[in-house]
């Protein structure tokens, strides 16, 4: 059976993609790249008809913690190590 690629498509993507590939591996990679897409068209012949669809392989919950309310930090421990405020916000440079 012919291939999909042919090496003058694994020439021209290899082109594209600034590679210089010699003779040996474009060979090569059209074999590869046609060795996947046998696999591709071997895994659209399984039947799936019986299988839900789903969103993940695995099957997750959320174990995230619930969340609480906590005390927040003061204005004054918050601004305390900052290199420059005006006692109520910091003060950072103008970026424009």
């Amino acid at each position: 059976m012919p291939g999909k690629i042919t090496r003058e498509e694994v020439r021209h993507v290899a082109q594209l993609a600034r590679l210089d590939l010699s003779e040996a591996d474009e060979a090569l990679m059209t074999e590869q790249m046609n060795s996947i897409l046998e696999y591709v068209d071997a895994l659209g012949q399984v039947d799936t008809s019986h299988v839900a669809p789903t969103t993940h392989a695995i099957q997750n919950r959320n174990v995230l913690r619930p969340d609480r309310v906590l005390g927040s930090l003061h204005r004054e421990a918050a601004l305390a190590n900052a290199p420059e405020t005006d006692q109520s916000s910091f003060i950072v440079p103008k970026i424009i």
